[in-house]
């Protein structure tokens, strides 16, 4: 499994396909977080921001090898360690940006709330947002693992289903993405940093099963 997580980095890496959502969570980044602004806004937003990014990492790494090349590397390590190496290098990547980003919000951010009237501990929000953050990866990633190959090969579906569903778990009340960004932003009115921890569980058993239901089915369907 190592050989195979070498491997789909490398893929990564050398096709240079990481660069547009490297370049849109930059782009977010620098849109909603700008010096002086409260830390926990700041961090909802770079966490909220990571969803999307995720879920394309995903389909660029599980897309990443030609159908010659993908078909050669199944047969020798077998079809679901091969998905399952691709997911796991997209969601590593996009942990390594929440931790980047959780950084660049606890340099940047106001340790005030929205009206500058109470102190925010900064630890605890550092904390906080990086807790949202790895939440809203593993649930880009449950998307990606579901709007992609091999659950939908097509790209005319496959795209358009992960942006709708990206939009369904950033809104949708009952997500653990929602629940978690919204406490910071409440946090950041209140002055009361809560670390999301039973979101960031149930986003954890989320991406599990929607990364094992791909890879059944890439080893059924290869």
């Amino acid at each position: 499994m190592i050989a195979l997580l070498r491997y789909q980095a490398a893929l990564l890496l050398r096709s240079h396909r990481w660069l547009p959502p490297l370049l849109l969570y930059g782009g977010s980044m620098a849109v909603g977080v700008q010096s002086g602004q409260p830390v926990l806004d700041c961090a909802g937003w770079a966490a909220a921001t990571l969803l999307p990014v995720t879920a394309w990492l995903v389909r660029v790494c599980v897309t990443n090898e030609p159908p010659a090349a993908r078909d050669c590397t199944a047969a020798a390590a077998g079809p679901w360690r091969v998905h399952l190496a691709a997911v796991a290098v997209a969601l590593s990547a996009a942990l390594l940006l929440a931790a980047a980003g959780s950084g660049i919000v606890a340099a940047v951010g106001d340790p005030h709330t929205a009206d500058r009237r109470a102190v925010v501990p900064m630890g605890s929000a550092t904390a906080a947002g990086l807790v949202c953050a790895a939440a809203c990866a593993l649930l880009g990633t449950a998307v990606g693992a579901l709007c992609n190959r091999p659950l939908l090969r097509s790209t005319a579906w496959a795209v358009p289903s992960t942006l709708l569903a990206t939009l369904v778990v950033l809104f949708a009340g009952v997500s653990p993405a929602n629940a978690a960004v919204t406490g910071l932003v409440t946090g950041s009115r209140t002055g009361v940093v809560h670390v999301p921890l039973l979101p960031l569980a149930a986003a954890g058993a989320l991406a599990a099963g929607a990364v094992a239901t791909a890879c059944t089915l890439a080893a059924r369907r290869t």
